[in-house]
């Protein structure tokens, strides 16, 4: 099996397992807040965040993976400005609504993409653009309800977007930059984000909330959930950072779309969630705008074919082999429909 071949089967796998453990941790955290009462988003997230570590550091001391330390300043730069974004996108969803909070969301991949554009000069071809902009419309037809604005929703959405375009594009950047590995990645950025959300988590979920998590009566049940939540956060996390690390941030933002639209159907099939037609249109118009995304995407990085005719000629002629300038459409991905309780939303999938 050639590099190549290798390297397109450990990417369908990272989206694989990306796709399955992000539906699945929506699935056991939609019992756990919704049927269970723990509302406390942020601080579970610090909870998956260390779990994750200690997973990781028991898989190091197995040398199952090789720690490789890099400049300190940008892990802890890192870590802080990915908790930090967390926080951020639960205060939007907090003091927005469904509606405007799903749009800001949806803006996260027009930002990247601009963001990479501006500071990186990567080149997007208008057929990659014009499947991304299919692929919003129907995440947007699908889940975009009501849209009420309010001046400190739309700074903390701002906010919100902002921070977490930059955190995934410094995701790509730094494994490439510093030659490291998701999983060495993750494993010393995750004490920065567990930390940053232990310090804000109690906080940001009792102004939310208007509830204590200490306070909160932890029946064998819900710590159960808990456990499970961690565990598979796990994968989450893992499959997050091989996602960024092995293609780019916008891939990952186009797969968190498709991860909307199968809890969409999940709740409708087994949980019968309210679902009409124009979740359906959507869903259809959003799956249209992925598969053109992948062709496109596909058919771009595809080196194009020299014609034996002018290989000839200019072989003749004495001419070098002509450079292929080929338009790199980049090969650049939680959740469900939010639906509100309280001031949280209880299908929200979290990012751990």
């Amino acid at each position: 099996m050639s590099e190549g071949q290798r390297f397109q089967l450990g990417t369908i796998g990272a989206l694989g397992l990306s796709v399955v453990s992000s539906v699945s941790i929506v699935i056991c955290n939609k019992a756990l807040i919704s049927t269970l009462g723990f509302t406390f988003a942020t601080t579970l997230t610090s909870w998956h965040l260390l779990v994750t570590f200690c997973s990781l550091h028991v898989a190091l001391k197995m040398k199952l993976f090789e720690h490789k330390p890099f400049d300190p300043k940008a892990v802890m730069g890192f870590g802080i400005l990915n908790g930090t974004s967390i926080g951020l996108l639960n205060l939007s969803l907090g003091f927005n609504s469904v509606g405007f909070y799903q749009m800001t969301k949806l803006a996260i991949i027009p930002c990247t993409v601009l963001l990479e554009t501006l500071f990186f000069s990567k080149q997007f071809s208008k057929k990659i653009r014009f499947s991304l902009s299919v692929l919003l419309m129907g995440v947007g037809i699908a889940t975009v309800t009501d849209l009420q604005l309010n001046m400190l929703g739309s700074i903390l959405s701002l906010l919100a977007v902002i921070t977490t375009c930059v955190a995934q594009i410094m995701t790509n950047t730094i494994q490439k930059k510093y030659k490291v590995s998701s999983t060495q990645l993750l494993y010393q950025s995750c004490p920065y984000q567990a930390l940053t959300l232990f310090i804000i988590g109690p906080f940001l979920d009792a102004l939310l909330t208007n509830k204590n998590v200490f306070a909160f009566k932890y029946t064998p049940l819900v710590l159960a959930f808990i456990v499970l939540s961690c565990m598979i956060s796990v994968s989450v996390n893992f499959s997050t950072f091989l996602v960024i690390g092995k293609t780019s941030p916008v891939t990952y933002q186009v797969l968190g779309h498709l991860k909307t639209c199968l809890v969409l159907a999940f709740g409708y099939v087994l949980l019968h969630d309210p679902f009409s037609w124009r979740n359906i249109l959507g869903i259809l118009i959003a799956v249209v705008g992925m598969v053109l995304y992948s062709y496109f995407c596909t058919r771009d990085t595809q080196p194009k074919p020299i014609e034996p005719s002018t290989q000839l000629s200019q072989s003749k002629e004495g001419e070098t082999d002509p450079l292929i300038n080929i338009e790199n459409g980049v090969d650049m991905i939680n959740e469900s429909t939010p639906q509100k309780l309280g001031v949280w939303s209880s299908d929200k999938d979290l990012r751990a």
